[in-house]
């Protein structure tokens, strides 16, 4: 499935905010090497880079379309760089001390394994922390679901649109972290975005949810299908005077591997202990 960065950034404010919120909660002092798996289009990487200006930050993502239009951004900080991988394929490097996923692991099958996996593999006093959609129950997705499993359009789009099936709650993943050996905070937030124009959820959901239906379809039938979607959206999210209301629900988790600490200049083994 190829991603549009363009389109995906389209409503940056409202999808970057999930971010923020979620690297708040890492209380990382020195990192020596910070991972962002899944980074897209790379610019929330880079914010990265402002926060720890001396750690090595690692965008991983598996399009070559987003991260063609993240490589500026390795030109502007010194210390970062991204690779093209896919997700399933990682694993932590010596030096990693945080981990950051957002938005991501919904799209990866049995990631809660792989994170058992990393969790594992990381040092004492690293952080891992994720954030996934909680939304796949909201109408923007159950009626696209149904959409595609109406007889128009099942032996089109038969089995296309996954994600919510592998999305965790917030009491999986801290169960992951605890179980793991980390300290663990995880939650729920919901934002009630007021989005502008016409048909802004239909806009919103063509940047990411809609992405495999689009990619499945060919150019007549992906207009086709958009209007009787569109027609669906509009009467679950009607407009008000002052925009479009949308809900948007997520989850995530932050855990830290207690232990020792590093320090940027120890990267063969511990400085101190807590």
């Amino acid at each position: 499935m190829k991603w549009d960065p363009a389109k995906y950034v389209q409503f940056g404010g409202h999808r970057d905010r999930p971010f923020f919120d979620l690297v708040a909660r890492i209380g990382a002092g020195q990192p020596r090497r910070v991972v962002d798996l899944g980074c897209g289009p790379g610019n929330l990487t880079a914010s990265l880079a402002g926060r720890w200006p001396e750690a090595d930050i690692v965008g991983v993502d598996s399009s070559a379309e987003m991260l063609d239009r993240a490589a500026p951004l390795s030109r502007q900080f010194p210390s970062l760089r991204f690779e093209l991988r896919d997700i399933t394929a990682w694993e932590p490097a010596p030096g990693t001390d945080v981990v950051v996923s957002n938005a991501a692991l919904q799209w990866v099958p049995g990631h809660r394994d792989l994170m058992r996996r990393w969790l594992a593999d990381l040092a004492p006093g690293s952080w891992f922390a994720l954030q996934v959609p909680g939304n796949f129950g909201a109408p923007s997705h159950v009626l696209m679901r149904e959409l595609a499993a109406s007889p128009a359009w099942a032996s089109r789009l038969d089995g296309v649109l996954t994600g919510g099936e592998s999305a965790g709650s917030a009491a999986d993943y801290l169960a992951v972290l605890l179980d793991a050996g980390f300290t663990a905070d995880a939650w729920e937030t919901t934002y009630h975005q007021v989005l502008p124009g016409p048909d802004p959820v239909l806009e919103w959901v063509r940047g990411t949810a809609l992405r495999p239906v689009l990619a499945a379809l060919s150019a007549k039938e992906a207009a086709r299908f958009e209007d009787e979607y569109a027609a669906a959206l509009r009467k679950a999210y009607p407009p008000t005077r002052y925009g479009t209301v949308f809900p948007f629900r997520r989850v995530f988790a932050v855990g830290h591997k207690e232990g020792w600490v590093h320090s940027l200049d120890d990267v063969d083994g511990p400085s101190n202990v807590v």
